[in-house]
């Protein structure tokens, strides 16, 4: 058990008034650095980013949050999740004066102790205010790279932030640091998101007792009104309905009231494993002379009467002395920046005048970041091997033959995916003492497959589900219809890392969370984030499996409002090499393809699942390609008959789609339809195979005057690199632009055009009314090949 220390070394023999002395003159500082960042950059947030820095100077400097200034790095220290990423200023004030304190003892004593290791690209300092907002310089809102990997996440859009950090807060239990804390920021106009609400009920579900909320309640977002016009409930009310532990400071201006407020809050209890809440009465744009709503994106007007004005307590108070005091705003921006580095300055010269806080600020962070343990003997993680360099995850040769199925067996490929999870955890199980995935659904577990990841495999008992539903050996989160919380939860675990050298290696756990295809778009923003803290974080992460359990029209007795076939398109709305999307059709191409996709270093995977048993072909005797070939993103199903002139390219994905191609090869030849079938499995695997092994699958030319069949939306196939006048024989869902409708698997299809007869239909018309299109491709006439689309079927 931790103990809640009261401050640095020697603190606790302090006198009170003497500690809170001190934190009254920094919070001032850091008033006057906000003031002044916001004024020279006229963009930020002063109003929400002033009334925080009374709890982020407590939580700092207290003892309360174990952290290190210094390495934050460390495995073992609390995480801090700023939700209310818009008052990124406060916590750059807040650094750039710690920064500062521990500068000035360095030159003054030399000692090693106050040293940041890298500190030219790892200590932000009150210079690096000057960057604020700039390209290369400090963010608008938080981002857990460079300078700033103080925070714990990215956050800034409203309601991202509460399930990346629940997710890290599961993610250090599950491994055996519950006692390690997530301390979340934000205020009440951030509560009222509803993926805040599903973190709430999944926080509580997953008894997240190291998960401790602190809000900044002043009644105001961004417009006029306050929040507690519109919004019924206090936020301790919302809280405690959900079954948190609930503290609360009447004034949180009050350093007394706020020390008391989150010393409580974090106090063990006995009974209950509830995550914690502590909700702090401010004022927005305290000390701002423009205060509520005004006061949180807009700042004073450079240099104006009000601006000076915020100045004037300082400079009686401490006898700072600004540069072009109540002067009208310098012309240009050189000028402009001369006077911003000078009045920055100017705070500064107040702190290092103070030699006793200096001495106090620099002390403290060396206790606290002292504070936390190196190692933590109940943490399975960051010993030793681990399983994410265990070969057999990638090498198909060496998986069970169990997880294969004898052609003509009738069986969805989600059961692949099910028996490929419970076979991974049983691998981390035998050999690593650990799983190798967390894993999530939407009430959808057993729908999707995700519920193989707790199942038995072999003589291993299977580690079934975590939280108050489970044990505290589960992996499998029992959650309701949390879609959006589902996704930030899976990325903040990924997040955690616990190797000792976080920058070359990656110990902690994958994650995977399912929905239906048509629901992609309720988990597009935390993965979003994820990917650009992925990409900026010198740290290394986890993957993540983003599972399209339902994709396609195959759903169908659902009808149309569980159709994915345009949803799914929000996989491919990131910066190449961030996601690889997998579209196995059989159940033998799941593991195959899984194994290539989770041996390169990309973030998330997103593997898209179809329902309907589809049977397992016969590869050898129909002469085509085995399921091993999936691995390489598109493969040559049927080749060309070189007997004869060729007649096109399809190129085919989804499970219906190549499976009603499969049915209705024999009659190609029968009918003189001499085309070649691209199985298209993974454009981004695709794309990573050598020049000559892709032109031997497809070539450009052979791409652009192709004809594709998909069970999603015909546009979604553009990467392949068709033309768009072949989206006028596309078959697809949406091929006549209209939404399907509902019915059997057979009627859906059927209207969908997707069944076999109907494949056949597309193809023939194709090979009769295209030659254009091929005769254009073949000869690589850009000029005809790229006429508007309107224009081609208005010919």
């Amino acid at each position: 058990m931790r103990e809640a220390a009261t401050g640095g070394a020697g603190d606790r023999a302090r006198d009170e008034a003497e500690v809170f002395a001190y934190w009254e003159k920094t919070k001032d500082l850091v008033d006057q650095l906000i003031d002044i960042v916001l004024n020279y950059r006229q963009s930020g947030h002063p109003g929400g980013s002033r009334s925080k820095v009374h709890a982020l100077l407590v939580l700092m400097l207290s003892g309360i949050m174990r952290w290190d200034i210094r390495r934050p790095e460390k495995r073992f220290a609390d995480r801090f999740v700023l939700a209310a990423g818009h008052a990124a200023p406060a916590v750059y004030a807040v650094l750039a004066i710690l920064h500062e304190a521990l500068r000035v003892k360095l030159a003054q004593t030399g000692d090693s102790r106050y040293a940041v290791p890298q500190a030219e690209t790892r200590a932000l300092t009150w210079e690096d205010l000057l960057s604020f907002r700039r390209r290369g310089g400090l963010a608008g809102h938080a981002e857990m790279a460079g300078k700033t990997l103080f925070f714990k996440y990215n956050t800034g859009p409203s309601g991202h932030g509460a399930p990346a950090a629940a997710g890290q807060a599961l993610a250090l239990q599950r491994a055996g640091a519950g006692c390690v804390r997530v301390f979340v920021l934000d205020g009440e106009a951030g509560l009222t998101p509803g993926a805040v609400h599903e973190t709430m009920n999944s926080a509580w579900g997953l008894a997240l007792d190291n998960l401790c909320y602190i809000v900044d309640w002043n009644d105001f977002g961004i417009d006029a009104h306050p929040v507690s016009q519109v919004v019924y409930a206090r936020p301790t009310e919302v809280f405690a309905s959900h079954g948190w532990k609930i503290c609360e400071a009447q004034d949180g201006a009050s350093w007394g009231d706020v020390l008391w407020t989150l010393r409580t809050m974090v106090e063990p209890e006995e009974t209950g494993r509830v995550p914690r809440m502590a909700c702090l009465r401010t004022q927005k744009g305290r000390g701002y002379l423009k205060t509520g709503s005004a006061s949180h994106g807009s700042p004073h007007a450079m240099n104006s009467e009000l601006f000076w004005a915020t100045k004037r307590p300082f400079t009686e108070k401490y006898g700072a002395t600004f540069r072009n005091d109540g002067g009208r705003a310098p012309e240009g921006p050189e000028a402009i920046e001369a006077e911003f580095r000078a009045n920055l300055e100017a705070v500064i010269e107040v702190l290092r005048a103070d030699a006793p806080l200096v001495d106090y600020l620099a002390e403290t962070l060396l206790a606290v970041g002292d504070s936390v343990p190196e190692e933590m003997p109940g943490c399975r993680l960051g010993r030793g091997a681990s399983p994410f360099d265990d070969d057999r995850l990638f090498d198909v040769s060496r998986m069970p033959e169990n997880l294969f199925v004898s052609p003509g067996t009738r069986i969805s490929n989600r059961a692949a995916f099910a028996a490929w999870g419970s076979w991974v955890n049983a691998l981390g199980a035998g050999d690593y003492g650990r799983p190798v995935f967390l894993a999530s659904s939407a009430d959808l577990a057993e729908s999707t497959g995700v519920s193989g990841f707790g199942k038995p495999c072999g003589a291993f008992p299977g580690y079934g589900v975590c939280g108050r539903a489970g044990t505290t050996e589960g992996v499998v989160l029992p959650q309701e219809i949390t879609e959006f919380a589902n996704a930030g939860i899976s990325c903040g675990l990924a997040s955690v890392n616990f190797a000792r050298d976080p920058e070359r290696a990656f110990d902690g756990f994958w994650s995977v969370c399912s929905t239906y295809g048509a629901f992609a778009y309720l988990k597009y923003g935390p993965f979003r984030l994820h990917s650009q803290l992925v990409q900026d974080c010198p740290w290394r992460t986890g993957k993540v499996l983003w599972v399209l359990g339902h994709s396609g029209p195959e759903t169908a007795d659902d009808s149309r409002t569980h159709f994915g076939i345009f949803s799914p398109g929000v996989t491919q709305l990131f910066p190449r090499g961030h996601i690889l999307n997998l579209h196995p059709w059989e159940h033998n191409e799941v593991p195959v393809m899984l194994a290539a996709a989770l041996r390169l270093d990309v973030p998330i995977v997103a593997l898209h699942l179809t329902r309907p048993p589809v049977e397992v072909p016969d590869r050898r005797a129909l002469g085509i390609p085995s399921h091993l070939e999936a691995a390489r993103g598109a493969y040559v199903l049927w080749p060309h008959d070189a007997s004869c002139p060729p007649r096109g390219t399809i190129v085919a994905q989804g499970s219906s789609a190549v499976a009603g191609l499969v049915e209705i090869l024999p009659q190609l030849r029968r009918r003189g339809l001499n085309v070649k079938i691209v199985c298209a499995t993974s454009r981004e695997l695709f794309e990573r195979q050598p020049p000559a092994e892709r032109d031997a699958v497809l070539t450009p030319r052979e791409a652009a005057g192709a004809m594709v069949v998909t069970t999603q939306a015909r546009r979604l196939m553009r990467d392949w690199g068709f033309d768009p006048r072949s989206e006028t024989y596309a078959v697809s869902p949406d091929a006549d632009d209209r939404w399907r409708t509902g019915g059997t698997l057979d009627e859906v299809l059927d209207e969908a055009g997707l069944t076999p007869a109907r494949i056949l239909d597309g193809i023939e018309r194709y090979v009769r009314e295209a030659e254009e299109l091929r005769s254009c491709a073949a000869t690589g006439d850009v000029g005809r090949l790229r006429r508007s689309e309107s224009e081609f079927r208005g010919a």
